[in-house]
Order: C-alpha cells, then structure tokens, then sequence
C-alpha cells in the first residue's frame, strides 16, 4: 500500500514553458507535457497533506489537478518563482488556525517581508490565513513522514532539498534549485525509491544544473527512479526521454507517483 501519494504541480523553470511571446517549437509543441508551469510538488500522506513550494502558478494548480487540502507549507528557497502564489494558501486554511510555513530561516525572513500583512500581528487581515513560521535546519516530521533538509548551492544563496522517509525507508529525495549536489547530499540520499534532480538545459548554467550533471548526480545516488525536473524551453520531453538512461525519465506537470 502506497505511503505517500505524490502530484507534480509544477515542472518548468522561472518562466514557464511556454514562454511568453516565444515562436520556438517546445513553446508551440502540441504535447501537453511541454507545458511546464512553475515546480512545486503536492505530497499527500494517511496523516497530512502539503506542498514544497507555491510558485505564481499555484492557482491554476490546484485548480488543474483538484487538490482540496493542503494543511502546511514546505520551502526550498525565497526566489519569486517559488514564493508567489503564498497569498492562494489562505483557501486552505482554517480560519484563526496557525497554518506551518516551513523553511529556512533565511527563506521565512523573506516570505515574511514578501508577505508581511499575513505574518504581521498589526497588520494581520482578521479571517485571513495565519502562518506560523517553523525554521528548520534538521530533520522535522509531517505526520509519521520525517523530513530532512538538504542545504544545496543555488547561485549565490542556499537552496533547500528535501528527503522524505516513513519507518527508516527513503521514499523521496526532491532536489531542486541548484548548480550542484555536495558529497553530504549524495550520501544521505543513497538508493532513494525516487530522486527528483534539477536539469535545467543541456548547457551549463551557473545557478542550475544541465542534464549532463543532474544524470551524474543520479548515477551516484542510484535511485530506484531518477526524475529531471525544472526544464526550460529548450528540453521538449519526448526528445529527451528517448535518449535518457534506464531508470530515468522526464517529470511532467500531473505526473503522480504512489510511493
């Protein structure tokens, strides 16, 4: 019996794919799986459903892929295409309920100033939805699934990775925003169920990494499946696919996983 369902919210870059006013073919491609919006995953548990990270598409969402709880909120990093759609959790909450808004402290100071009038006492919306900041730098637990941050460099900040594990099992390892995976990541991650790795584009990238590096980092974790994520316009899916290695495949937006 599955112990967490998974949805993929979100699969594509900053910008989306399509990109505005871009003519190139992934941009126009008939395939619906090259219509990536902004990454986010939905993780639903027997005890607790919620969501790592609410990018501006997080509406539409949740709107697309039916999703009716989400009772906390879980932060990679502040950048705005994982932030954005914050203001949309207060559907979700109950009101005068604390909501958990996890993360960083760094990350929680920023959501905090992005959103000040819902973290604010003063400036506080009566009714309004009422995060309640939990930093984290350790291992934490959301129902029975334990939680462990993984800090990983994103250009000039700290990204954080998430592994998911139930009963001493690696269930889920969701390593997204970063140029690279430190030897500590690796190793903590090792023979994960499924392992979700950033992949920008084929060319390097200083802030994210490419398909060459995130297929390295893969091949090192050894993971049941191994999953690309966060792919800009230049990757159309079924030409990267097709050329993947066993046990590797692209993520696409609706993807659903019953770990």
């Amino acid at each position: 019996m599955a112990q967490l369902q998974i949805t993929f919210l979100g699969t594509g870059t900053s910008q989306g794919v399509p990109r505005l006013g871009c003519p190139c073919a992934v941009c126009t491609s008939p395939d619906p799986r090259d219509c990536r919006t902004r990454s986010s995953v939905h993780i639903e548990s027997p005890e607790i459903s919620w969501v790592i990270d609410t990018g501006a598409d997080f509406r539409s969402q949740c709107l697309r892929e039916r999703i009716r709880k989400v009772q906390a909120a879980v932060y990679t990093h502040p950048h705005t295409d994982h932030i954005m759609g914050f203001d949309d959790l207060r559907a979700f909450a109950a009101h005068g309920e604390p909501f958990p808004v996890y993360g960083s402290e760094g990350t929680l100071q920023e959501i905090s100033r992005a959103f000040s009038f819902a973290f604010h006492p003063k400036t506080r919306i009566p009714g309004y939805l009422h995060p309640e900041p939990r930093p984290v730098s350790e291992a934490f637990f959301l129902g029975k699934t334990e939680l462990l941050p993984l800090p990983l460099p994103h250009g000039n900040i700290t990204s954080q990775g998430y592994l998911l594990s139930r009963e001493g099992r690696r269930l889920f390892a969701y390593l997204t925003d970063c140029h690279a995976v430190p030897k500590e990541v690796v190793h903590a991650v090792e023979g994960v169920e499924h392992l979700v790795v950033d992949a920008l584009r084929e060319r390097p990238h200083p802030t994210h990494m490419n398909v060459g590096a995130a297929l390295e980092v893969i091949d090192q974790v050894r993971p049941q499946q191994g999953w690309l994520t966060h792919l800009c316009h230049d990757l159309r899916h079924s030409e990267l696919e097709a050329r993947l290695p066993s046990g590797v495949r692209v993520a696409f937006d609706g993807l659903r996983l019953s770990v």
